[in-house]
């Protein structure tokens, strides 16, 4: 699912990652006194009044700045405001109205998308009249908030989802939708070209979301498949140039509306750091992936070979549950068996599990007799049920739910796939009391 863009913007230290953290209920920014502190972008999935969006918390706005990383971050925010659906522009009610603000609702009025004025600071009704100074920035009622607080953010967040767009839809439930994502340069736009030219019974191209870029359709053995735009994408801490933030909410995009991620690494380099952050996120956003090791034509010597399945088997081992496939755009070598590869995951990914074969694996865990113990207390399962698919989700009914460790957790998670499979796919798992 593709959720609308919220940019929250303002000059440095009015309290824009506090007021985001306000909204999101969490600690999802970093909060400092010293202005600057937040670099890049941080994005959160959030929903108020029925409505789910994304909100982009950015570094502060400084026109002034000599400084290269306040320059920098100047310019992330301003792509930011670029990309968004809706604008929350933050000024400091207590310092009031200063010509920095002046410059940056000068920039948001030309920018021709919908802006919300948080006066932010603002922690009591009795200090609310400060607000009244900012009508003059031209951007409409500003709205008295407290990010420490608390205070006016339920208006706040009214205002912010009236403005919201509705998403678009134009896809077929029935395609496979495929997010070909991975760091710039390892030859994702080569794949994709490689698939297009040699399928030649392309369906169209045709816009997938409101401001999304072009999707592609095919159709191969009469299973429609979506190929969604991406760009390269690096970890958060180097987006650094326009092509990288917009691979980054490109890529970020895609990954919420596909159902599988083919995870573009470089045969030649091998997996880096990157290329966990990029598998981390696809999981993360509820993807099935497939992990494409790229040019591996020019794995010339079994030694190299050994070299990139070590690095693999080291580095995306928390992947182990996703296919690996060997291909070469430039070749072709590969190509063929992707397309078997994304059936195979997208059917484990819609696979329901019946509650009586669940609940028999669930009497060979127990004959096993490994359960958690604490404080004299033992974990036990009652019973299990699947309760949903895309991606699969299961629920444990357990007489204490505190007693469950994450590598419990983990053994449960071998435990399903050993008994089913699901290839390809993250599993969620819930652990809940029986008694409620």
């Amino acid at each position: 699912m593709t959720y609308p863009l919220v940019a929250v913007v303002g000059r440095p230290n009015v309290g824009k990652s506090t007021l985001v953290n306000r909204m999101v209920a969490s600690q999802q920014a970093m909060i400092h006194e010293a202005p600057g502190v937040t670099r890049d972008r941080n994005y959160v999935d959030t929903d108020w009044g029925g409505k789910t969006f994304t909100i982009i918390d950015t570094g502060g706005i400084d026109f002034g700045t000599d400084i290269s990383i306040g320059k920098q971050i100047t310019k992330q925010a301003m792509l930011a405001i670029e990309e968004a659906d809706v604008i929350v522009f933050v000024v400091d009610g207590m310092v009031g109205e200063v010509a920095e603000d002046d410059a940056v609702a000068k920039l948001l009025r030309s920018s021709d998308k919908p802006v919300v004025l948080a006066v932010n600071k603002i922690d009591d009704i009795i200090h609310e009249a400060a607000i009244y100074q900012f009508y003059k920035l031209g951007l409409g009622e500003p709205y008295a908030v407290s990010g420490l607080h608390g205070f006016g953010v339920g208006d706040l967040l009214d205002a912010i989802t009236a403005l919201l767009p509705r998403v678009e839809r134009i896809e077929d439930a029935d395609e496979i939708k495929v997010a070909i994502v991975g760091r710039p340069n390892v030859g994702k736009s080569s794949i994709l070209n490689r698939i297009l030219g040699e399928e030649r019974v392309i369906v169209n191209d045709v816009p997938g979301t409101t401001r999304d870029a072009i999707d592609t359709v095919l159709e191969k053995d009469g299973v429609p498949y979506r190929f969604i735009d991406t760009a390269g994408l690096r970890r958060q801490p180097r987006l650094r140039e326009d092509i990288e933030y917009y691979s980054f909410i490109r890529s970020l995009k895609a990954l919420d509306r596909a159902d599988i991620a083919v995870i573009v690494i470089d045969a030649e380099t091998g997996p880096a750091v990157q290329d966990q952050k990029i598998a981390n996120l696809a999981e993360e956003r509820g993807c099935a992936s497939i992990i494409a090791v790229n040019k591996w034509d020019l794995v010339e010597s079994r030694e190299k070979a050994d070299r990139v399945e070590a690095g693999l088997e080291k580095k995306m081992r928390f992947l182990d549950y996703s296919p690996r496939l060997k291909v070469s755009a430039k070749t072709g070598l590969g190509i063929a068996k992707l397309f078997a590869l994304l059936k195979e995951v997208m059917a484990e990914f819609d696979k329901r599990v019946s509650t009586s074969s669940i609940n028999g694996m669930v009497a060979k865990i127990k004959a096993e007799g490994f359960q958690p113990v604490k404080g004299g207390r033992t974990l036990k399962i009652s019973y299990a049920a699947q309760t949903g698919s895309r991606p699969p989700t299961f629920v444990f009914f357990v007489n204490h739910p505190q007693l469950v460790t994450q590598s419990y957790e983990r053994y449960i998670e071998n435990q399903i796939r050993k008994t089913f499979g699901f290839t390809g796919c993250p599993i969620n798992i819930h652990f809940r009391s029986k008694y409620r």
